[in-house]
């Protein structure tokens, strides 16, 4: 068991199967769902997905009987640069077909993930050759289409309809008949039941009568080697002969079913990672809801060597609590009719730089190179405009003086006094290179006019009863100076359903930013002592990552579906299908 506690701190700590840390035991559930994914690879933003084909209406190319489509599946790159990642099978003579064979990808939230789709009409010749082998310079071009994996994921149905056009260069670009083919997505989670337990133990037993038992669990599921695979552990709990565990969730798809055995080990924590096994009880989910019916108890037994009977000890296992329900998944909700919706707010005070000298941090270079500011606008926008169905985005400056008018720490980017929004990332780009013709950079940096202008369209969208959630992007050259006014902000703003994204660019220390990214576990505070509910911020100083693998974007928006589903949950939101 040395592996399960590596250390004090982190040893003591629950795994997997406990209240989720950005909600909280009185917030939220944890996601069972989620810790089932990471446990196999997959994390918070990522899904297994499943996607599968059929056409209509494709374009006859044979003489005596109809074609014989295949499809065959591209990824592309940022530099646009296609790799083949799958063929389906030959559906033989049809112009309608429909194929067996599916597509797994992984949904990854934070990556525009394009895909390329061409069909090909096989030729007889090849029928008895693996589609694996056949060479598509041989077979006839019936029609290409392409889509990010997002809009598919966002139709309410999970599907999409494409219209297939021909390759440039093909000499039959002018039929008129070219077809479409739909792609349909699955999101593949067998299970999304969870179980909820309370457990605890009583007359604990340890070998050594004077030393202190620290007890935790560890819940392991077996496999067809007889091995246990651990699923989750419980808190360590100090000095305590008759523990009471804090709630235990346990996906169904985590434990193979609701009858396969699990074992429940006991263990006396020692800080040295080498923990001293106090006794075990073998059961399935099943026998533990029996337990919790019947009120009694089940005796640990003490694993005997080979040859020899179990020791029964005197200590039990009890279920206080056992209890089922549905845990959503991000794609769920999305699926429901969910947006994210996107807004930014740009920095505007004087320690940017003169915007028309080349050290600024708003220069716009003649070459058409992106500063920092538009390089967070365009990779944020680009992965989040697919989630908002209008495309109308709020877009706000702070720390500027606007022609003959004071200092503003929230003003329209597109200079209108009416309305904030603009139409799509070309729209803010727009109004971010008009806005600096039209304002004197001034100061000092203040966040809190534009957090709680955020957090008013969000409320308001929330008494409308709106299935909308909003991402607000602040792009800052310089340390916030309204600190306690900003934590006022958040906290407040933790309540709704709201995620802020900060971008720090240039040299500054940001170390007050990160106070501000709950990360560590540590809630922000209001000047009332009100805590916030949930960590609802997400930090990352723009060079950090610069010439890293890890861009900004992934590094941002990397906590966003957790902070979306944990909101969602929290409030007992279930998606509308």
């Amino acid at each position: 068991m040395g592996n399960c506690c590596s250390d004090v701190a982190g040893g003591r700590a629950a795994v997997g199967g406990t209240a989720a840390a950005a909600g909280g035991a009185d917030a939220a559930a944890n996601d069972a769902v989620d810790y089932y994914l990471k446990s196999r690879g997959f994390h918070a933003m990522f899904s297994p997905i499943e996607l599968s084909f059929s056409a209509t209406n494709l374009r006859d190319r044979d003489v005596l009987s109809k074609s014989d489509p295949m499809v065959v599946v591209y990824t592309k790159a940022r530099d646009g640069q296609p790799t083949e990642v799958f063929r389906t099978e030959v559906v033989l003579n049809s112009l309608n077909p429909t194929w067996i064979m599916k597509y797994a990808i992984t949904f990854q939230f934070e990556v525009v993930q394009t895909l390329l789709f061409h069909i090909y009409d096989v030729d007889t010749q090849f029928h008895d050759i693996d589609v694996k082998m056949l060479k598509l310079d041989e077979q006839q071009f019936l029609g290409e289409a392409s889509c990010v994996l997002s809009e598919i994921l966002t139709k309410p149905n999970r599907s999409l309809t494409l219209d297939l056009v021909q390759k440039e260069d093909s000499t039959i670009s002018s039929h008129p008949q070219r077809g479409q083919l739909v792609v349909h997505a699955e999101e593949c989670i067998s299970s999304k039941t969870t179980t909820e337990m309370i457990l605890r133990c009583s007359d604990l037993e340890h070998k050594d009568l004077f030393s202190r038992i620290n007890p935790f669990l560890v819940i392991s599921k077996t496999v067809e080697s007889g091995n246990p695979i651990p699923a989750c552990k419980t808190e360590v709990l100090k000095n305590d002969h008759n523990p009471i565990w804090k709630p235990i969730f346990l996906n169904i798809q985590q434990v193979g079913s609701k009858d396969s055995p699990l074992v429940i080990e006991c263990y006396n924590f020692n800080s040295s990672g080498k923990h001293d096994l106090i006794g075990e009880v073998r059961k399935s989910l099943a026998d533990l809801e029996k337990l919790r019916s019947s009120g009694a108890g089940e005796n640990l037994f003490s694993p005997a060597a080979v040859g020899h009977d179990h020791k029964v000890l005197k200590s039990q296992l009890f279920v206080d609590k056992f209890s089922e329900s549905v845990q959503y998944t991000f794609l769920d909700y999305l699926k429901g009719g969910c947006e994210l919706n996107f807004m930014v707010a740009i920095d505007f005070t004087a320690s940017n730089g003169n915007p028309r000298l080349p050290d600024s941090l708003h220069y716009l270079d003649p070459s058409g190179r992106l500063n920092a500011y538009q390089q967070a606008i365009v990779e944020v926008g680009e992965v989040l405009q697919f989630y908002d169905s209008d495309k109308h985005f709020p877009a706000w400056g702070f720390g500027a003086r606007p022609i003959d008018g004071p200092v503003s720490h929230c003003f329209n980017l597109n200079g209108s006094n009416s309305h904030c929004e603009v139409e799509g990332i070309q729209g803010i780009m727009m109004a971010y290179t008009s806005a600096l013709l039209n304002v004197s950079l001034a100061g000092p940096t203040l966040f809190g006019p534009v957090i709680s202008t955020a957090a008013l369209i969000a409320s308001q969208s929330l008494a409308n009863g709106g299935k909308k959630y909003f991402v607000l992007l602040i792009i800052t050259d310089g340390v916030v100076t309204d600190l306690q006014e900003t934590k006022d902000a958040i906290v407040k703003a933790s309540d709704l359903p709201l995620s802020i994204l900060i971008v720090g660019v240039g040299g500054a220390d940001f170390k007050e930013m990160e106070i501000l990214d709950a990360d560590k576990g540590e809630r922000l505070e209001s000047s009332t002592g009100r805590v916030a509910s949930r960590d609802i911020v997400q930090f990352v100083p723009f060079r950090s990552v610069q010439s890293g693998q890890i861009s900004v974007v992934q590094a941002l928006l990397a906590e966003l579906p957790t902070q979306f589903s944990t909101y969602m949950r929290s409030r007992d939101i279930q998606p509308n299908f």
